[in-house]
């Protein structure tokens, strides 16, 4: 028997029990879709991370000081000159202070307290951090430790209004800064995002932090390839002025990002396994409605039989049809997981894109289940004696 004969036997079979059909389809479509569903949102959440992650820099390294000291200690010069020294692995360098401060706008009588950072005047290209109104610090700023402060778009949305709060005034711990810079705005402005920030000279924050010493330092590589070099560099550096490599650490942002990715990896493919489940199941029902109908059709397996027909074609008839029912059952399960998988990533507020890797692979092994839980069942059906058969009430 033609292959495409046997396609349209087994498209017939289906629809002359549609409801029979649809419920064994279930358990495929509910696997299908729930496989994308999950590979998409995280996808989608990986691609959140990534895009955080490269807000801090991909080429960038943070160095943590633990003190040793007054006679043991990093200053700023001991890490612009071990950037100088290095110009083949080093782009920039800005020591990094975070301080708590009471802030607040002129008109306003009540402060609040928020986190000001301190660093130098090229914390805009390690972060790249664009300036979308007047500028960023500059060397001057650092080097007289001049009251001024760049914010991001939450403080000027909450204090001033929107573009009007170049050149105003925003007192920090009762001290007023001039505002000389807006950034871009990142997100929505919203409070604890990113856009809630301020940045003022590091020495300013220093005096802040009630701290005589600088505990963070971000440093900037020329090629993330050159990774290990540059570790290498910082480690032999830091030693000999630490003594010891137990009062510092050296962390890079692109180490970070490989780890989360490898646990994001692993809960992506525990996630499927267990989506996977579904399509087992949905592989049992086939089987089950599969020796059902070979039950049901007895006496026309054995009137095929006796008309020629062998072995083979029976058993390629009820292997197809099982195939058949599992991939019409994935190619509904693709379209309810890609329009779940969109409505979900919309009200979780991220970017989910039905993966095209997941779609051809739950498909590939919805049919495959078909074709293997509709096995037993056809060779059942190969197996029938004619006369037996034909002979079935």
């Amino acid at each position: 028997m033609k292959f495409s004969k046997t396609i349209k036997l087994a498209i017939g079979s289906i629809l002359s029990n549609k409801m029979r059909s649809f419920l064994t389809m279930l358990g495929i479509i509910i696997g299908v879709a729930a496989v994308i569903i999950l590979v998409s949102i995280m996808d989608g959440v990986t691609g959140e991370v990534s895009n955080a992650f490269e807000n801090f820099g991909m080429n960038n390294i943070t160095v943590s000081i633990t003190s040793r000291g007054s006679t043991r200690y990093i200053e700023p010069e001991d890490m612009y000159k071990i950037v100088d020294e290095n110009p083949e692995l080093f782009s920039y360098c800005s020591p990094k202070v975070t301080a708590n401060a009471n802030i607040k706008s002129p008109d306003s009588s009540d402060g609040t307290t928020a986190s000001v950072t301190g660093v130098d005047e090229t914390f805009d290209e390690i972060s790249e951090l664009v300036t979308e109104q007047g500028r960023f610090l500059q060397f001057i700023d650092i080097e007289k430790s001049l009251k001024v402060c760049v914010i991001g778009t939450y403080y000027e949305q909450e204090y001033y209004g929107r573009g009007k709060a170049l050149g105003k005034t925003l007192k920090i711990n009762g001290e007023p800064y001039i505002i000389v810079g807006v950034l871009e705005e990142k997100l929505d402005s919203s409070e604890g995002s990113s856009d809630q920030c301020i940045y003022v000279p590091y020495k300013n924050a220093l005096k802040m932090s009630w701290s005589s010493t600088i505990g963070s330092y971000t440093v900037t590589m020329t090629d993330t390839d050159k990774l290990d070099q540059a570790k290498e560099v910082l480690e032999r550096e830091l030693t000999d002025v630490l003594g010891s490599s137990d009062f510092y650490s050296i962390i890079a942002t692109q180490e970070i990002l490989n780890e989360v990715n490898k646990v994001m990896g692993v809960l992506r493919t525990s996630l499927v396994l267990i989506a996977g489940i579904s399509l087992l199941v949905g592989g049992i029902g086939i089987m089950n409605i599969m020796l059902v109908s070979v039950t049901e059709r007895t006496k026309e397996i054995g009137i095929r039989k006796s008309l020629g027909a062998k072995k083979r074609h029976i058993m390629q008839q009820f292997v197809i049809e099982a195939g058949t029912v599992s991939g019409i059952g994935g190619i509904f399960g693709i379209l309810l997981g890609g329009v779940a998988a969109y409505l979900m990533g919309t009200l979780l507020g991220i970017t989910v894109v039905p993966s095209v890797t997941a779609v051809v692979v739950s498909f590939s092994v919805s049919v495959a289940i078909g074709i293997i839980f509709g096995f037993l069942p056809a060779k059942n059906a190969a197996n029938l004696n004619p006369i037996d058969a034909l002979r079935f009430e």
